[in-house]
């Protein structure tokens, strides 16, 4: 089974490792200039220091914290807002609206373990996710779905809108990662309410809402 990245490892310890430290930051760019002439601080103890240049880079009013727009703007591959919104919320571990270094750090980990997986699983090297890699990228994290619960999910996440003729556009990477975020904190919503396990609930309006409204 192909193991999806994990929130809560990476919150659990936001320490990044060195032997990543070459590598470039996932889809960052738009590096600005260092602080007027002044010299950058520097880096906090134990932090990779190209990492943290990265972070102040992204920090474009010098705040110590990266704004959802801040993120937003540095992402090569023009994630969408709400993409963008679902990974703060993820991180900002502290509620603040904005994530700091060591929550920047976890983050940044996981685009990039993310983006591992998408590679694994695009397997024509288009660039995006068509429905026989989506399939495939879900079974192996476990989740078993119907060909129509499959489509509904291609449609819905695809990069635009069908033509009518032919499949939908493939599902690019930001797309594929809340995508699969969806369908995880679905399931497990259902599977606190189903008790017994034998795949069927019982629920309320007000419950039910709470299970969609929850999900990112």
């Amino acid at each position: 089974m192909f193991s999806r990245p994990s929130q809560h490892a990476h919150q659990g310890n936001l320490q990044y490792s060195q032997s990543m430290s070459a590598s470039r930051p996932p889809y960052a760019v738009n590096q600005r200039p260092a602080y007027g002439g002044y010299a950058a601080p520097p880096p906090p103890p134990g932090a990779d220091p190209q990492l943290y240049e990265w972070f102040r880079s992204v920090d474009a009013d010098r705040s110590g914290a990266i704004s959802v727009h801040e993120l937003q703007s540095a992402l090569v591959n023009e994630f969408d807002l709400d993409t963008v919104k679902m990974l703060m919320n993820m991180f900002d571990t502290d509620r603040s609206g904005s994530i700091g270094f060591n929550e920047f750090s976890g983050l940044w980990k996981y685009i990039s373990d993310w983006q591992n997986v998408f590679k694994h699983f695009d397997k024509d090297r288009s660039g995006s996710i068509d429905g026989y890699e989506l399939a495939e990228a879900l079974r192996s994290f476990g989740y078993n779905l119907s060909p129509a619960i499959l489509t509904l999910i291609e449609q819905k996440y695809a990069s635009g809108p069908s033509d009518g003729y032919g499949p939908p556009p493939g599902i690019t990477f930001d797309r594929f990662v809340r995508a699969c975020v969806v369908v995880k904190t679905l399931t497990e919503s259902f599977q606190r309410v189903d008790t017994d396990r034998d795949g069927w609930i019982q629920v309320n309006y007000e419950q039910f809402m709470k299970i969609v409204l929850s999900a990112p």
